[in-house]
């Protein structure tokens, strides 16, 4: 009797602490506590705590098994959410970081970003021959250009 009010209490503190999360909109957190908070009442309903005694052909024991497969349910729907984004929260504000570092130092705006994009002027001293009348030595010149230009 005790253990059941134990568990249920447990569950009743986890599905408010899950309330809470959600609120602060870290949904998948949310769903992950509120699975968490379940199991104890799914054991309890299953009669796992009590096994001896009737869980054969207990509503409530069948009640707990659905419970139950609800808390698995919501297991792998957080996994595939976690999966489709890319990860956990840390490997997203790790990925995130490593792309502000590839920025170059003095740029102000991500070098990949098309709207930040200035059209191209051509040095005045330049040919303007078609691509293909180009050597091969002249385009990685400009390539060493630029890179001398940032120190590489």
């Amino acid at each position: 009797m005790i253990a059941e009010t134990v568990c249920s209490a447990v569950a009743a503190a986890g599905l408010g602490i899950a309330a809470v999360t959600a609120y602060r909109k870290r949904f998948l957190a949310a769903t992950r506590l509120a699975a968490y908070s379940l199991l104890p009442l799914g054991l309890v309903m299953t009669g796992v705590v009590d096994w001896l005694a009737d869980t054969a052909f207990s509503p409530t024991a069948w009640a707990g098994f659905g419970v139950l497969g609800l808390s698995w349910v919501l297991f792998s729907t957080t996994r595939a959410v976690e999966r489709r984004r890319g990860g956990t929260r840390k490997e997203r504000r790790a990925a995130r970081g490593a792309q502000r570092e590839a920025v170059a130092p003095a740029a102000s705006a991500p070098s990949l970003d098309p709207a930040a994009r200035t059209p191209a002027t051509r040095p005045v001293g330049r040919s303007r021959a078609p691509e293909s009348a180009k050597s091969a030595g002249d385009d990685f010149s400009d390539i060493e250009a630029i890179l001398k230009k940032h120190g590489i």
